[in-house]
């Protein structure tokens, strides 16, 4: 039987160093419950080891690194948000690896937002077919080798709207690792893989307080792209529309609401770039790709409330006066192929969370969630267990 075991190692949590540079009071909606004196602006630098097992991989070892900084230093703007580089390379003692190099600019004042994400790996994943419907006992493991490219960026171009353009390029190798399931017996496209160049252009509404554990406020995301034959191997069209509100309940409580629609169109889907259901941020309790089909519709709502002890922590080079969030979220979603949505198709997603602020002045924090979806009949309940750096969304 199939285990997924992901076990906190928390002993260098705690263990973060932060350089101050200067300090800038903030002025803005930021809740005082975050922050009872002035805000510092500063650089950090947080390692989170994780461990896990499975048993396709065996024992992975990996580290999160994530470096906060802020672009205008020079001449701060007190509306700027805090940029992020982060790395994230694994192991396995099956010989496996991948590695994650993400940045999230934003430069003075909040004019450009530039994104991108470098990603390679050679690791093992199941593959349950396509649809709604899919069995446990149908499983799949299967190689998988991928290099990816992103690129995202955005110009403010009034009021709080952004427009601007994306480029994605995935290249893709796929095999049986055990010679097991249904992808042996399923007529698939690009069975074996694949490489795609999506193209695209962006429209985006942002209204938040911060972008780090938002408190109030709108985020709409609308991308459409398109992958022309002489870059992929399919011509393909696709749609990401996103959006998230924020409501503050209380100096101490927030409410926030969350939704997703994806959808591929094409005469030829490979099935490996089909929207997939489940991850540690939306639909959580489901592992990954368990459901994909050519569309996906998804939303979730979390509850989130602020605990600040008062207490000061003290051990050797570590001075913290730790702050913490306690979360409960709950969602549903599906995926469907084109004019075959129904409701009984929707799937539930629910769960606890905690979250920690290792830097409170930008909102960083370590989450940890527990989450649990659906059970069929002869099978384990679905469900999944989450240490990430940042929020859902």
């Amino acid at each position: 039987m199939y285990k997924n075991l992901h076990i906190m190692a928390l002993l260098l949590i705690l263990g973060v160093g932060a350089k101050a540079q200067f300090i800038v009071r903030d002025t803005s909606t930021a809740p005082s419950s975050l922050s009872d004196t002035a805000w510092l602006r500063k650089r950090s630098f947080f390692p989170l080891p994780v461990l896990g097992y499975s048993q396709e991989k065996g024992l992975e070892i990996g580290l999160a690194m994530l470096y906060s900084f802020y672009t205008d230093n020079k001449n701060p703007d007190r509306l700027t948000r805090n940029s992020t580089l982060s790395l994230i390379p694994a192991i396995t003692t099956e010989h496996q690896f991948k590695v994650d190099l993400k940045s999230n600019i934003w430069t003075q004042g909040n004019k450009w937002h530039i994104k991108s994400n470098l990603r390679y790996h050679n690791f093992p994943l199941y593959f349950f077919g396509i649809g709604d419907t899919t069995h446990y006992a149908d499983r799949s493991l299967l190689n998988n080798t991928r290099y990816k490219v992103q690129v995202e960026g955005e110009r403010l171009v009034g009021g709080n709207f952004y427009v601007g353009a994306s480029v994605l390029y995935q290249y893709d190798t796929y095999s049986s690792k055990d010679n097991k399931g249904i992808y042996n017996t399923l007529s698939l496209v690009d069975k074996d893989g694949g490489y795609v160049t999506f193209i695209g252009l962006t429209g985006v509404f942002d209204n938040r307080d911060k972008e780090n554990y938002t408190r109030r406020g709108w985020w709409l995301k609308l991308n459409v792209a398109y992958a022309p034959s002489f870059l992929s191997k399919q011509p393909l069209f696709k749609l990401d529309a996103q959006g998230a509100h924020f409501i503050p309940i209380s100096r101490k409580s927030t409410l926030g609401l969350n939704g997703i629609i994806q959808t591929l169109q094409g005469d030829n889907l490979p099935f490996y770039l089909l929207p997939e259901m489940g991850n540690d941020n939306m639909m959580r309790g489901y592992y990954t790709g368990r459901y994909r089909n050519q569309n996906y519709m998804a939303g979730q709502a979390e509850y989130r409330y602020l605990i600040d002890p008062k207490l000061r922590v003290h051990l050797g080079f570590i001075d913290l006066k730790p702050k913490f969030a306690l979360a409960a979220f709950a969602g549903t979603g599906t995926v469907f192929a084109n004019h075959d949505f129904h409701f009984s198709g929707l799937k539930p997603s629910a769960g606890v969370g905690v979250r920690y602020f290792y830097d409170e002045s930008s909102r960083l924090t370590i989450r940890i969630d527990y989450a649990v979806g659906e059970k069929h009949t002869n099978e384990p309940r679905q469900k999944g267990f989450y240490l990430s750096l940042a929020e859902a969304f």
